[in-house]
């Protein structure tokens, strides 16, 4: 069944695209929901025209989104946490700490939009995020988590 989202659905699509998806999975859950909508001739039509008229504002996010991108690519950050002498932190770091340290360099991030490879960081060391900015432009950020 195909079906046109309303919002960004992990693993399924972002706004505004059409998918095709199992009809009880729209029927069930994605539409009661108002997730999405089902894509008829007519939805389409519809949808077309919103989306010529969005091509420009979307442009315009996108090249916001790539300068960010650069921006955030070139910077290094360093979260302190409390740690034992083995290395091991008390509790974890993860996307909270980071969208902080991030606020606190200049960069407002939505902490949902952050993805960190390894769920919970618990050791002192370098990592790597990716921070999803706009549905094609994903930059990469290293920090370092050190011991206070």
């Amino acid at each position: 069944m195909e079906i046109i989202l309303r919002e960004d659905i992990d693993k399924l699509g972002s706004k505004d695209d059409i998918v095709v998806v199992k009809p009880g999975f729209a029927r069930n859950f994605l539409i009661p929901g108002g997730l999405a909508i089902a894509a008829t001739e007519s939805a389409k039509k519809v949808h077309a025209e919103n989306q010529r008229q969005r091509a420009h504002k979307q442009e315009k996010i996108l090249n916001e989104a790539q300068e960010l991108a650069t921006k955030l690519e070139a910077l290094n950050l360093s979260i302190g946490a409390k740690a034992g002498e083995n290395g091991k932190i008390f509790g974890s770091v993860n996307t909270i700490q980071i969208a902080e340290a991030l606020a606190k360099a200049g960069f407002e991030v939505d902490r949902k939009q952050i993805k960190i490879a390894d769920d919970n960081i618990k050791e002192l060391g370098s990592y790597e995020a990716t921070i999803k900015l706009h549905k094609n432009v994903t930059p990469s950020i290293k920090f370092d988590v050190v011991g206070e």
